[in-house]
C-alpha cells in the first residue's frame, strides 16, 4: 500500500509538464521523455501494474464505499504516462499535441472504466488498443475536411512514419513502389492515399503570413476571375443559329472554306462556278453573318448568283 502511491506520485509527476511542486523535482521525477528514452517499455508496463493495481483494490470495495471514486481518481492519473507515450506516435501528423492529449486521456478514462479485473488480461494489454483506438477514431472523424474511404485515411495516416522510416533505411526517399512493397498494397492506392493527405485540411482563403498580416496574394484573390470561355459558347450558339439560316450551298461552301480549308479555286471547281464568283459570294455571306451576329437577328439568304453569265452585245 506504500508502494504503490510513491509510483503513483512519480509517475504522475513525469507525465506532467510542469512537474512536481517540490524544489527537488528534477532530482526525483525525471521528464516522461527522458523516462521513456532510458526504460522505454519497463516504466509503461509499471505504469500498467500501478493502474491494475489501484483498480483491483477499488472492485474489492463495496458498491457505494466513497473511496472507490478516489481509486478511479488515482487509477486515471497513474495512466497518464502511458496515454501521453501513445499520442505522441501521432505527433508528426499534423494535430497540436495538446489535443493529442486530451483525446488519449479520453481513451484511458474509458479502459479504466471498461477494465475487468476478475480476466486474467493485464490492464496494459487493454488499454493500449483503448487509447490507440481513440486516437485513430480522432484522426478519422474530426481532422479529415473531406471525407475519404476510412482504408484510404489509414493508409495516408502510415505513409509518414513508413516513409520516414524506409529513408533511414535506405539513406533516400523511397519510391511509390518500394512504400507500396513494404505496406502490402499497389503504388495506385498509395497515390490516393497521398493526394487525400494533401487535401486532409484546406488552405485558407483569407492566409497570413509569419507576421500575421493578410498575404499580398491571397487565395480569395485567385477567385473569381472571368472565365472567357463563356463567351466562346456564347458564340458557338449565336454562330449555329446563324448557319441554319443560311441556304444549303452557303453552309456548303462555307464548310470548304473555313472548315475543309479549299482555297477558292477548289470550291469553284466543285459548285461550278468562276472564282470571282465564289469570291464575292464568300463576301457576301460574311457580311450577311457579321450584321446577323451584331443585331442579333437570323441571318437572312443572300441573293443567289446565276451559274451562267450572259453577256449583251453593245
Amino acid at each position: 500500500m506504500t508502494a504503490a502511491p510513491t509510483t503513483l506520485t512519480r509517475l504522475t509527476y513525469a507525465a506532467s509538464p510542469s512537474g512536481p511542486p517540490s524544489a527537488d523535482k528534477h532530482r526525483t521525477a525525471p521528464p516522461a521523455a527522458a523516462v521513456g528514452h532510458r526504460a522505454g517499455h519497463g516504466v509503461l508496463s509499471i505504469v500498467g501494474a500501478t493502474v491494475e493495481h489501484l483498480i483491483r483494490q477499488g472492485a474489492d470495495l463495496p458498491g457505494g464505499h466513497p473511496e472507490r471514486a478516489a481509486l478511479r481518481d488515482r487509477a486515471i492519473e497513474a495512466g497518464l504516462p502511458l496515454s501521453r507515450h501513445l499520442a505522441g506516435r501521432y505527433r508528426e501528423r499534423g494535430e497540436p499535441l495538446d489535443d493529442l492529449y486530451q483525446v488519449a486521456a479520453i481513451g484511458l478514462i474509458k479502459a479504466v472504466d471498461g477494465y475487468d479485473p476478475s480476466r486474467p488480461v493485464p490492464f496494459i494489454a487493454y488499454a493500449v488498443p483503448t487509447i490507440v483506438g481513440a486516437l485513430k477514431r480522432h484522426f478519422r472523424d474530426t481532422t479529415w475536411r473531406i471525407r475519404v474511404p476510412r482504408s484510404v485515411q489509414e493508409l495516408a495516416l502510415t505513409l509518414t512514419p513508413t516513409s520516414a522510416a524506409l529513408a533511414q533505411k535506405l539513406c533516400r526517399s523511397p519510391t511509390r513502389a518500394e512504400l507500396a512493397a513494404h505496406l502490402g498494397t499497389t503504388e495506385h492506392d498509395i497515390a490516393a492515399a497521398s493526394n487525400a493527405w494533401r487535401a486532409h485540411t484546406p488552405f485558407s482563403l483569407d492566409a497570413s503570413d509569419a507576421n500575421g498580416d493578410r498575404a499580398q496574394t491571397a487565395l480569395l484573390d485567385t477567385l473569381g476571375v472571368r472565365d472567357t470561355r463563356f463567351d466562346a459558347v456564347n458564340d458557338l450558339h449565336a454562330w449555329q443559329r446563324l448557319l441554319a439560316g443560311l441556304p444549303l450551298r452557303e453552309r456548303r461552301i462555307i464548310a470548304m472554306r473555313f472548315g475543309d480549308q479549299l482555297t477558292q479555286a477548289e470550291i469553284a471547281a466543285q459548285i461550278g462556278v468562276s472564282q470571282m464568283q465564289i469570291s464575292r459570294l464568300l463576301m457576301r455571306t460574311l457580311t450577311t453573318l457579321r450584321t446577323g451576329i451584331r443585331s442579333g437577328q437570323p441571318a437572312r439568304s443572300t441573293p443567289r448568283i446565276p451559274t451562267q453569265v450572259t453577256t449583251r452585245r453593245p
